[in-house]
């Protein structure tokens, strides 16, 4: 049976609930408890809507405050010591990152921010030292995120941006000559852990983004994939369903081949790039799922559905019912 998945909802809310809160609370007119209280009614808001339209697999630790690429800096506590070394408040300390923080005698600017890929998001960049260390935060937001919908009734999936590009979008800090992939042993083990926390707490499948395949890589960082992979899929988590948009991967298909046939599902952008699906349907290994990306995820326009079922059609022609995902771009 063909299933349905989105890689992400909004965050923000039907009236801009989420901008209005953050900004309430930076003015200092909302509490640190009122704001996290409206995170958590938003993400069940969010995972409801999609419930009531049967989505099949809804996400998880798709909601962030700010930006999913700061929750990962600040989960795997790659927060610089001009952040850290104030004793701020866990949410201070995050906002500061990503705004700034200019009080109480502290004067901190924030971390860069750049461009998602070819949308108009902006991300924070993982700004890492010569000296870089890398530890899991205790009591983890995915999984937090994921026992918040599992209380609600919803078993979800968990979103993570992965290891090799969460590296590759980084940089070294000023006065840092790190060459941020080279960090990736020492990073590793941190997903390894929040794999299987996450598996402990009742996670079936896991979707881990590596949106950097749309680019073409440098040799270092197309090597750092198969041991990555290799050693997550071997962490005893949930099962991987390595996530790809923006663009195809057809110039990085001997990634694929090395480092993700063994992996549980791979989702591919067939929006913009609907010419790729043979190529990629060619290059599945033997029982893995395709997540068929054929919703735009990045526009409020009605599918055209014609077009859409026309690539699920051929998908399942090829592959069958039960190694189909249906799913946003």
């Amino acid at each position: 049976m063909v299933q349905s998945s989105i890689l992400g909802f909004p965050r923000m809310g039907r009236l801009r609930d989420l901008k209005k809160a953050n900004e309430a609370y930076w003015a200092g007119k909302l509490s640190r408890d009122d704001l996290l209280a409206e995170g958590k009614r938003l993400r069940g808001e969010h995972w409801k809507i999609q419930k009531d339209a049967g989505v099949d697999i809804i996400p998880s630790n798709d909601f962030a405050f700010y930006d999913h690429v700061l929750d990962h800096i600040q989960m795997f506590n790659a927060i610089p010591e001009r952040y850290s070394k104030h004793g701020l408040d866990p949410l201070d300390e995050y906002f500061a990152m990503g705004r700034g923080h200019q009080r109480d005698g502290i004067d901190v600017p924030s971390l860069e921010m750049v461009k998602w890929f070819d949308s108009n998001y902006h991300y924070v960049k993982p700004t890492l030292q010569d000296n870089q260390t890398f530890k899991l935060a205790s009591n983890p937001k995915p999984v937090r995120d994921f026992l918040e919908a599992k209380e609600t009734g919803i078993t979800t999936r968990p979103v993570l941006l992965g290891p090799v590009s969460f590296l590759a979008l980084g940089k070294a800090d000023r006065g840092q000559s790190v060459e941020p992939i080279t960090l990736l042993e020492k990073l590793l083990p941190v997903y390894e852990q929040l794999l299987q926390e996450l598996k402990k707490a009742g996670a079936e499948t896991v979707q881990i983004d590596e949106p950097v395949l749309v680019f073409d890589l440098p040799a270092k960082v197309k090597e750092a994939f198969k041991p990555a992979y290799e050693k997550l899929s071997a962490a005893q988590g949930p099962q991987i369903v390595l996530a790809t948009y923006f663009g195809d991967i057809v110039h990085n298909f001997d990634v694929v081949d090395a480092a993700f046939k063994n992996l549980y599902a791979l989702h591919v952008d067939l929006v913009r790039h609907p010419e790729q699906l043979q190529q990629v349907i060619d290059h599945l290994g033997p029982k893995q799922i395709l997540s068929a990306g054929v919703v735009d995820g990045r526009n409020i326009w009605k599918t055209n559905f014609k077009k859409a079922i026309e690539v699920v059609e051929t998908a399942v022609q090829k592959l069958g019912k039960d190694r189909v995902i249906v799913a946003s771009s």
